[in-house]
């Protein structure tokens, strides 16, 4: 059983979600807040959505060997208890991305049963777009944590695909490169990834060039397309249509996975892209289209990074709406929005939408533009060259 709060259904979008989701929190300095995760979920649930709420189950550890090494598995289980032992730093734990904490072994399964278990309403028929209001946890590699992922949730949901011999197009709009999914699949010809993220010149993980293509069966079933800093909404929707739907149009998907974070917002901190709300809710419709178009509507999406919380929350419930093929409304609920004011200390945007004229762009400097326009213009030129060679 998948411990359902109500029946799935395929007519409407299916959003995972449980409480046990605030328990991956790296403490109250960390950037990687899951309070994001609850304001989200109260807000949708305070909102029109028309929506079926799914409770998970953990996962299991076998579920976590799918794709991780067992020595690193035993080393977060150490860790978890208070006895990292001199490995924990050589597998990436305790550093100021993935710092330890109490019940993160635990917490972990928490997040990645919510992955899977949207993977298998879809797997079953019981589902066709799913929403995991969490997860996307995109860095995480086999044997190491990373970028604020101790186990990668969406690698686990990608392997339960395949156990069932199903095609999967997994497509990255975090602002940071898919590294750790790329990583797990780079051989594999069933398993096509692509990631649009800001430059790994300029951003972390510093990986994702458009050489990186796979390897061996799987070369060529591994699409980057790195952006110049400061790409606004058209910069970066140009080079989405490029090479996107052609791409996902050639792979021929059974299955749709996105990894739909949110800083790639022009307000994030913790990166330099400049989309707006409009920009995002373009990118995002496009892939629901498509998989409407090649998948028969089967859609997994994930969330993942998103700093600023105020262009967070309103960027994925843009992301909800778009999947549940509903009407974006125009304002979040006052007391929703006054409740978490009040608990965060911020103020929040009453739209939901970025304003028309702060579409994307806090660049006004002509010359700029002109270089973020050239430079995305030659790499999509550049990796259109390079997927249109023999492999």
């Amino acid at each position: 059983m998948l411990g359902m709060s109500f029946r799935p259904s395929k007519g409407l979008l299916n959003i995972v979600y449980s409480p046990h989701y605030l328990e991956y929190n790296f403490g109250a300095r960390h950037p990687f807040s899951p309070d994001r995760w609850e304001a989200l979920a109260e807000l949708l649930r305070s909102m029109d959505l028309k929506a079926n709420w799914v409770t998970p189950h953990p996962a299991t550890d076998q579920d976590l060997r799918t794709v991780h090494e067992l020595p690193y598995l035993e080393a977060v289980k150490a860790a978890s208890v208070g006895f990292p032992g001199t490995n924990g730093s050589g597998f990436g734990l305790g550093t100021s991305d993935v710092p330890i904490f109490y019940g993160m072994y635990e917490a972990g399964l928490e997040i990645c049963g919510g992955t899977l278990t949207a993977a298998r309403l879809i797997q079953e028929n019981s589902a066709s777009k799913v929403l995991q209001l969490g997860g996307g946890l995109h860095h995480a590699m086999a044997a190491r944590a990373a970028g604020f992922c101790i186990y990668n949730d969406v690698a686990m949901a990608i392997h339960s695909f395949r156990e069932q011999g199903m095609r999967v197009a997994y497509v990255d709009i975090d602002v940071h490169h898919g590294d750790g999914v790329q990583a797990m699949f780079y051989d594999d010809p069933s398993v096509l990834t692509i990631s649009l993220h800001e430059s790994g010149r300029f951003l972390f993980p510093g990986t994702g060039s458009i050489h990186e293509r796979g390897v061996g069966a799987g070369l060529g079933a591994c699409i980057n397309i790195p952006l110049f800093p400061e790409s606004h909404d058209s910069a970066y929707v140009n080079a989405f249509e490029a090479i996107v739907p052609d791409a996902l149009r050639a792979f021929r998907p059974d299955v749709l996975v996105v990894e739909a974070g949110a800083y790639t917002h022009t307000t994030d901190p913790l990166a330099h892209l400049a989309l707006s709300t409009h920009g995002f809710m373009h990118v995002v419709a496009r892939l629901v289209e498509l998989s409407n178009e090649l998948t028969e509507g089967r859609l997994l999406a994930t969330l993942g990074g998103g700093y600023n919380f105020d262009s967070t929350i309103r960027m994925w419930t843009i992301l909800a709406y778009t999947l549940a093929a509903q009407p974006i409304p125009d304002q979040t609920p006052a007391v929703w929005r006054t409740e978490w004011e009040k608990r965060k200390d911020i103020r929040l945007k009453a739209t939901i939408h970025d304003d028309a004229s702060a579409a994307a762009n806090h660049t006004a400097n002509e010359q700029q533009l002109a270089i973020v326009r050239n430079a995305n213009e030659q790499t999509v030129r550049d990796l259109t060259e390079l997927i249109q060679k023999p492999t």
